[in-house]
């Protein structure tokens, strides 16, 4: 998924690129408004984080813009300027969601989340997801790599259609555990990786190609590309 950051501050540009890459987001920065817009507008955007202070165009300005021109992305405004007026002004000229600073950035990542599946409810489901020749296919919840089929147990499915929704995004072992079973810590210490071992097993073996991949020190992604 791809977020655009626009902030003009290089230390904390610097610290959310490098915080979101390590939780499997791609990310774009950009130091001044007019920069920002230019990247919005030619980019195939998940989120848009927006610095209010920006030189050359203000990010409400830079919000605005982008909605009067019918841009629809998730517009999430970090600042400093904390009081009510501030706030009202960027909800009313776009933006869903917006975080003064300093943030937390656990806070940040669920606001992100949150905005990220509000996008998702709004549009219709995939019946059918897809990684090269590894289809899923959610009303009857059965799975094919190669045209045959994978028998795979509910959670083994969970797993995989979280990986299988975001093709190439790293998902850590938080993630996953907080995603496919509801909890923040594993019980078992390691039922991240027994799953993943399992479901190797099953997608990746005798193929040619091993779409399950190990980030090392991060995660875990679906991606038919070589690692």
């Amino acid at each position: 998924m791809n977020i655009l950051v626009v902030e003009d501050d290089a230390r904390v540009a610097d610290f959310l690129q490098r915080g979101l890459g390590a939780e499997g987001y791609r990310v774009q920065l950009a130091r001044t408004g007019p920069e920002g817009l230019a990247l919005a507008r030619g980019s195939d955007l998940s989120l848009l984080l927006l610095d209010l202070m920006l030189p050359g165009l203000s990010g409400l300005e830079l919000c605005q813009t982008l909605r009067a021109e019918g841009h629809h992305v998730p517009v999430l405004m970090l600042t400093a300027l904390s009081n009510t007026q501030d706030k009202v002004s960027g909800l009313r000229l776009g933006a869903d969601d917006y975080l003064t600073k300093p943030f937390a950035f656990e806070e940040l990542l669920a606001r992100i989340e949150a905005l990220l599946r509000r996008g998702r409810e709004m549009r219709p489901r995939a019946t059918t997801l897809q990684v090269a020749d590894l289809v899923l296919d959610r009303e009857r919840m059965s799975v094919t790599r190669a045209g045959k089929p994978v028998a795979l147990t509910a959670k083994e499915l969970a797993f995989l259609e979280l990986l299988m929704t975001a093709p190439g995004r790293v998902y850590s072992r938080e993630r996953i555990l907080s995603n496919v079973w509801g909890t923040n810590e594993d019980p078992l210490t390691n039922i991240v990786d027994v799953y993943v071992r399992r479901l190797r097993g099953k997608i990746d073996d005798g193929h040619p190609v091993a779409l399950l991949q190990t980030v090392r020190g991060l995660g875990y992604r679906l991606d038919p590309t070589p690692a």
